[in-house]
């Protein structure tokens, strides 16, 4: 086997296009039957197992991620949803390293990935917003003083008077 990634990629697909059988062979896995059931049923990422339910239970903290869209970023927590984030790229890594390979768990873990980014990152704009209208108002606040202090000096100079 040659280490180049492209000969891995073209020996895999070799298969596919080989004359003949191929088409019987694809004509009798696409036909619909007990076989095709059986098949996914008791295939190594079939329902039986957990690289089947793990999916579809993290589809509720990809919902519940997304739920929180509509909220105002002052109530999101910025460490619950940087754990999202993290969690969601380590496992979506981790889903090619396992054997099988699950890419439906792959798929979910990164858009919790995705929904984990989104809100940290909204987070962070808000936090920017107001770190922005802190110093506005820490400026207007010395106007204002310069202000007072020029008003309350033409009061006593008026008073001195």
């Amino acid at each position: 086997m040659s280490f180049r990634p492209g000969s891995r990629i073209f020996s895999s697909f070799r298969p596919f296009f080989r004359q003949g059988q191929a088409d019987a062979r694809r004509r009798a896995s696409t036909a619909p039957g007990p076989g095709r059931f059986a098949g996914f049923w008791n295939s190594p990422i079939g329902p039986k197992t957990v690289h089947f339910w793990a999916p579809v239970m993290k589809w509720g903290m990809v919902l519940a991620g997304a739920s929180d869209f509509s909220r105002p970023a002052e109530s999101l927590s910025f460490t619950q949803n940087f754990a999202l984030m993290c969690t969601g790229a380590i496992w979506t890594r981790w889903c090619f390293v396992i054997r099988p390979k699950n890419v439906a768990l792959a798929a979910v873990n990164a858009l919790v990935f995705a929904v984990g980014a989104t809100q940290v990152g909204r987070i962070y704009l808000y936090n920017k917003s107001l770190e922005t209208t802190e110093g506005q108002v820490k400026g207007e606040g010395k106007e204002l003083e310069a202000e007072l202090k020029a008003t309350a000096q033409k009061a006593e100079k008026a008073i001195r008077s």
